[in-house]
């Protein structure tokens, strides 16, 4: 009898320590620990734009163009073979002008005929200016002055055919209105001085104010006139 309960206690004992449950699970990691930052940036910036601009320009501004001079030198020039100083590059009165002008800073503008039929020997072009003057024809002229009326002084220079102006300047002349203007004339030549000419010119444009004259002989011209030139200028002031 002891012999069975012995054996059913040990049945006992073993169901119990078979039955599942009893033992401790184990778990398996399914991914690698997320790695979490240890340092936290805590600056905040410092300097925090006050003002935004709102105004977007809708327009871009032009240039302003510069203003010219209130002086302007007008000249006629002949290069090619003249009396007493032989075939020159370039005009005596050109010489002269451009001296002018750059004493000034006076804007220049050179008078060259629309159409040139003046001879580069020097008799044959004193028969054409002969001639212009004969029929009192008006050359036309290439290009013209933009706003004229924007100068106070106005030099006019040619050198001195048949003891006046060449035809082309009177063509000028006609041209422009120089009401109110300054003129200051001078020219080049060979021993008639001005030919008269100033006075045409104060007669030409009688609401004009014409002062003296500048007369250079062709020689001088060639030699360097700056002296008489700067003498002449100064005097224009007195």
């Amino acid at each position: 009898m002891k012999r069975i309960l012995l054996v059913i206690i040990c049945s006992i004992l073993f169901t119990a320590c078979s039955l599942p449950g009893n033992s401790t699970p184990t778990v398996t990691p399914t991914s690698e620990p997320t790695a979490i930052p240890t340092e936290i940036s805590t600056e905040i910036p410092t300097e925090i734009p006050t003002e935004v601009p709102t105004e977007v320009p809708t327009e871009i501004p032009t240039p302003t163009p510069e203003p010219h001079s209130a002086v302007l030198v007008v000249y006629f020039s002949r290069t090619g073979e003249q009396s007493s100083v032989g075939v020159i590059d370039k005009g005596n009165t050109e010489i002269v002008a451009e001296m002018i002008a750059e004493k000034t800073q006076a804007d220049i503008f050179q008078i060259l005929p629309e159409v040139d039929n003046y001879p580069m020997t020097y008799r044959a072009l004193t028969e054409v200016a002969k001639r212009e003057q004969d029929t009192n024809v008006r050359p036309a002229y290439a290009g013209e002055v933009n706003d004229l009326a924007g100068y106070e002084t106005i030099f006019i220079g040619a050198p001195v055919w048949w003891y006046t102006f060449p035809m082309i300047i009177y063509t000028f002349f006609d041209k422009y209105d120089f009401s109110g203007k300054t003129i200051v004339p001078f020219n080049t030549h060979m021993g008639s001085g001005d030919g008269g000419t100033y006075e045409t010119i104060q007669k030409l444009e009688p609401n004009a104010k014409v002062l003296t004259g500048l007369q250079v002989e062709m020689r001088d011209a060639e030699n360097g006139p700056e002296k008489a030139v700067e003498k002449w200028l100064k005097s224009l002031n007195e």
